[in-house]
């Protein structure tokens, strides 16, 4: 019997990072109240300002002096977007984590949007920048990258680059985010379980400061890409994922030595000057270490993961545990 409930959200966290973005925050501030003032809910903003030199932090300081609801977290230098998101997401008390740019690009008015999607009983709702307000040089490589993400991980999300986000509270704590997985957290999400859903949202074109990411990300989002499919396919089975590599090298070197074996059995002259004898030897030693490799992984991950480490329990409905208490009294 499936149960379902309505969900009730009455508390919102918004997690805002930043790196010198001092002319965008205080109209980044005053839409989100407006908005968040006309919801009805309790709402808290929380700045992360990730290694600014512009004096934007002073901007926050200001803007928490006059509002008991806003928070800066300062880093003592520049550590990434994951990290600001990580230690927002840590603070953030709220039933709805909702994460966003500080370049005024995301659009404040669709928070409610994002809320109503939740409340249909989603985990996480991630924005789509359907008409993306950014030079060709900056949405050509994100669209392949979105179209790769989404065959890889079987997600039908069209934009997991869009920092415009909101998660369940729950579903937030599960994150570990570092490097570039902050752009991934929908595949994370689904990955073990969690309902993910987008919505198109308005993109606005950046009027102040530049844009902080180069050609780098997308190197570094495609070394993270395969990092999240180690994560989500092979965390709790790694020597599966070693045995695709090294299994067909081992058996490969394997049949090119008994081939030359069987030629060296009936007489059909020395192999040992055959460059075929040195390739398999090559791929069988080859192949036996990335095994070697597998099964130590194999012998690490299962002193450190616990077995409840490797699902997430919806909820738990028992209509019997009061009178097998009764009974064991």
């Amino acid at each position: 019997m499936q149960v379902t409930k309505e969900r009730t959200l009455k508390s919102v966290s918004l997690v805002i990072p930043f790196l010198d973005e001092r002319a965008t925050l205080e109209a980044l501030f005053q839409k989100i109240a407006s908005v968040m003032q006309g919801s009805g809910r309790k709402w808290e903003a929380i700045f992360v300002d990730d290694g600014s030199r512009d004096g934007s932090d002073q901007e926050v300081v200001r803007l928490a002096e006059q509002n008991d609801n806003v928070t800066l977290i300062r880093f003592t230098r520049n550590f990434g977007k994951a990290a600001a998101l990580s230690a927002g997401m840590a603070r953030a008390g709220g039933d709805v984590i909702i994460t966003m740019d500080a370049d005024l690009q995301d659009d404040p008015e669709e928070i409610p949007r994002f809320l109503d999607k939740l409340a249909e009983g989603y985990d996480v709702v991630s924005g789509w920048k359907q008409n993306r307000n950014d030079p060709l040089g900056k949405t050509l490589p994100s669209r392949v990258f979105n179209w790769m993400t989404a065959k890889m991980f079987d997600i039908d999300i069209h934009d997991i680059n869009c920092g415009f986000k909101a998660y369940t509270h729950r579903a937030a704590k599960r994150l570990n985010l570092y490097g570039e997985l902050h752009r991934f957290t929908p595949a994370l999400l689904h990955a073990v379980g969690y309902r993910c859903a987008e919505i198109p949202v308005r993109h606005h074109a950046r009027a102040h400061g530049v844009s902080k990411y180069g050609s780098k990300r997308m190197i570094k989002g495609m070394l993270d890409l395969g990092t999240v499919k180690l994560l989500t396919r092979y965390q709790s089975r790694p020597l599966h994922f070693f045995a695709m590599i090294g299994l067909p090298l081992l058996l490969l070197g394997l049949a090119f030595i008994g081939y030359l074996s069987v030629l060296w059995l009936l007489g059909m002259g020395p192999i040992g000057n055959r460059p075929l004898l040195l390739i398999g030897i090559l791929m069988v030693v080859t192949g036996t270490q990335i095994l070697g490799v597998g099964l130590v992984a194999e012998l690490l991950q299962a002193a450190g993961l616990k077995e409840r480490d490797k699902y997430v329990v919806a909820e738990t409905i028992s209509h019997g545990d009061a009178e097998m208490l009764e009974g064991t009294l």
